[in-house]
């Protein structure tokens, strides 16, 4: 079974990878003299790397639009085909950036036992890490923890709330 899925996501990449919709402009941005002046955290005052400070927001940003959770289905810890562009274009962005690490929060919904959660949530986490490094993504760029029930993204005891707790969210840093 985890040979099926494993298959079913290499052939998906490569199947979408191999056919864009439209060009990527990820790793192509590049800052204008006006933005380097509106760097904001972390700029040094040289120029250089203001500018690449800026073009590295800006793809964060593009990858924010895209999608920074994974949702899963009930008590699953696959990965759902309209996730996989999502998790192609976070490691084509890490690829890029050999400098950026990402930090995978695998989370579950309210039902079954705290430690059965917890136990989802890093599997869920696992699945999409195992995802990145089938992509080349280095595992020293990647961290995985599980929360669990214990951080819900959204209250409630119904099917809406709960589809949208089980998630991996990606969250950046250097």
């Amino acid at each position: 079974m985890r040979v099926l899925q494993l298959l079913l996501i290499v052939v998906s990449v490569a199947a979408m990878t191999g056919c864009p919709k439209k060009p990527q402009t990820l790793p192509d941005t590049s800052a204008t003299p006006t933005d380097s002046g509106a760097s904001t955290s972390g700029a040094n005052g040289s120029d250089v790397s203001g500018s690449a400070l800026s073009a590295d927001q800006r793809a964060i940003e593009e990858l924010k639009q895209l999608g920074m959770v994974i949702l899963f289905d009930y008590d699953r810890a696959d990965i759902r085909p309209e996730y996989v562009q999502i998790v192609a274009a976070h490691a084509k962005f890490l690829n890029g950036n050999a400098n950026r690490k990402v930090r995978l929060e695998g989370h579950s919904d309210e039902r079954g036992s705290r430690e059965y959660n917890i136990g989802l949530g890093e599997r869920r986490a696992q699945t999409v890490r195992r995802a990145l490094m089938l992509q080349g993504v280095t595992e020293a760029q990647i961290t995985t923890v599980s929360y669990g029930e214990e951080r819900p993204a959204v209250q409630g005891s119904d099917e809406s709330a709960y589809s949208k707790n089980r998630r991996v969210e990606l969250g950046y840093g250097r």
